[in-house]
């Protein structure tokens, strides 16, 4: 997989992606933004959660003109939550470029949104219902639109929106771009293609399964400021023979590395600011077993073919499926057998479990380890290389005075003394890591599980969101919907509301 600034993307964007945390772009993301940029249509078919708002939001940032007061760029999305959360995905995305967002969908005040339309938003992110409203009135022209992004389009032809889309579409200028993104093809969508897109790339990134006898995966739910001990605790347990660490960011990783050597482990951070030369000389020690432990992010480990790696750490959730696969597959190679253990927070769970849904997997439930669990753990790998040492002979310079100590100690209390040395203690030394921001998935329809962010979506619990284009003020989502035109079908559009 590329990194965004192997896509060539302009300097703004990737800066905005930086400081989101994100390196390396997932397959929809890889696939869709080159075309994207071509100027082709294109139909994306991923499944939710995959990354393709990204995927559709950077090509289209792109384009924006920020000097020019017009209307642009325009969204459809089937729900009004979902429009909330594409428009905050894409003024993230945005931030360094002056672009100016704004979602538009039912259940808020329309004369609220006429006068934040007064902002001249170069992009417009909206349900279909409330959009035709706003048309009707003519507070929204979109003669000067030169991309059309259709997101979750099964959704929006399941909730009966066919009419409006084709309504919206006639109103677009022909000469355009448009991007459709589905999760199912059925006839309804080719038909929908055939009628609005131009010889569009079909782009399909589908999940694959991912069962491997050879690695068992487990799961521990552990609030943020425990994880870093819980890790500790269970490398003590384990003892890997060489593991990976798996963090989201370079300064996750940078902090990581820190404190695990503060705490005695033999560990080194690789990430993408090493140089071609530091970088050799990680992978170097971590091959001849120097260091036990290698903290690495997402871009950094694609080149890590090292057959003897025991145990994967995920000590931040992955963002994608994809990079799930591709961090677990880092051990149990050869025929080995390999263990890979994620840490997920309690608002992390969902997203973990749609990790486990699109790949097609399970992964099983481990509860926190104890102290005195470590303190076995270790115990046991050092009896273990007590006993191999006596095995291996060459023992006669110290013999002498291992005889001068048992004649002056009990016996007992010496081995236990050898033990505690040998053994590392940690929990008097503090280790602080910055917190991560979780990786959340937000639950649609009866909880089917949706998510759209960089690779998940967020939750949004109606207590901030958009205001102008930016985020706004508590309690802007709440209330029932107003505003929106009775369909034919029997679902309400726009009345979608979080249980």
């Amino acid at each position: 997989m590329k990194t965004f600034y192997e896509l060539g993307l302009h300097y703004n964007i990737v800066r905005a992606i930086a400081d989101m945390g994100f390196e390396e772009a997932t397959p929809i993301q890889e696939q869709v933004i080159p075309v994207a940029k071509t100027g082709s249509d294109l139909i994306g078919q991923a499944q939710t959660g995959t990354g393709k708002t990204a995927a559709f939001s950077i090509p289209l940032l792109e384009k924006i003109d920020p000097a020019s007061d017009k209307i642009q760029g325009l969204v459809l999305a089937p729900t009004r939550e979902l429009a909330i959360q594409v428009a905050e995905e894409i003024a993230r995305l945005g931030t360094h470029t002056g672009v100016r967002t704004l979602p538009i969908y039912g259940g808020q005040d329309i004369q609220r949104q006429i006068r934040a339309l007064k902002n001249r938003p170069h992009i417009i992110i909206a349900t279909p219902g409330r959009l035709i409203d706003h048309m009707e009135r003519r507070t929204i022209r979109l003669s000067d639109v030169h991309t059309v992004v259709l997101d979750e389009a099964d959704e929006m032809l399941n909730m009966g929106f066919l009419e409006e889309i084709q309504k919206i579409l006639a109103g677009v200028p022909e000469e355009r771009q448009t991007m459709l993104f589905s999760a199912t093809m059925p006839p309804q969508i080719r038909k929908l293609a055939d009628q609005f897109l131009k010889n569009p790339v079909h782009i399909s990134v589908m999940p694959k399964s991912v069962q491997s006898p050879q690695i068992e995966q487990f799961y521990i739910e552990v609030p943020e400021r425990q994880k870093f001990d819980t890790l500790c605790r269970l490398v003590d347990m384990e003892t890997p023979e060489l593991g990976v660490v798996f963090g989201r960011t370079k300064r996750r990783v940078d902090e990581l590395a820190s404190g695990l050597q503060k705490r005695g482990y033999l560990a080194e951070g690789l990430h993408g600011d090493l140089s071609q030369n530091q970088r050799d000389q990680v992978m170097r020690k971590f091959r001849e077993g120097q260091i036990e432990l290698l903290v690495a992010t997402d871009v950094a480990a694609r080149g890590i073919d090292v057959s003897n790696v025991t145990h994967v750490y995920n000590f931040d959730v992955p963002q994608d499926p994809e990079s799930y696969v591709h961090r677990i597959g880092r051990t149990g190679r050869a025929g080995r057998e390999g263990v890979a253990i994620t840490l997920v927070t309690p608002r992390e769970t969902d997203h973990l479990h749609f990790i486990e849904k699109v790949n097609k997997l399970r992964i099983k439930k481990r509860p926190v380890p104890t102290s005195a669990e470590a303190l076995t753990g270790q115990l046991q790998a050092t009896v273990e290389k007590l006993t191999d040492t006596m095995e291996t002979g060459q023992l006669d310079a110290y013999l002498h005075v291992a005889n001068d100590l048992l004649d002056n100690h009990d016996s007992s209390r010496l081995v236990a003394a050898a033990l505690k040395l040998l053994t590392r203690e940690t929990s008097d030394i503090t280790v602080e890591l910055t917190p991560e921001k979780p990786l959340r998935t937000k639950k649609v329809h009866q909880g089917d599980g949706k998510g759209n962010r960089f690779g998940s979506k967020g939750r949004r619990d109606g207590k901030e969101g958009f205001r102008d284009g930016r985020r706004g003020g508590r309690g802007e989502f709440r209330g029932e919907f107003r505003g929106e035109k009775k369909r034919k079908q029997p679902v309400d559009k726009d009345r979608f509301v979080r249980q």
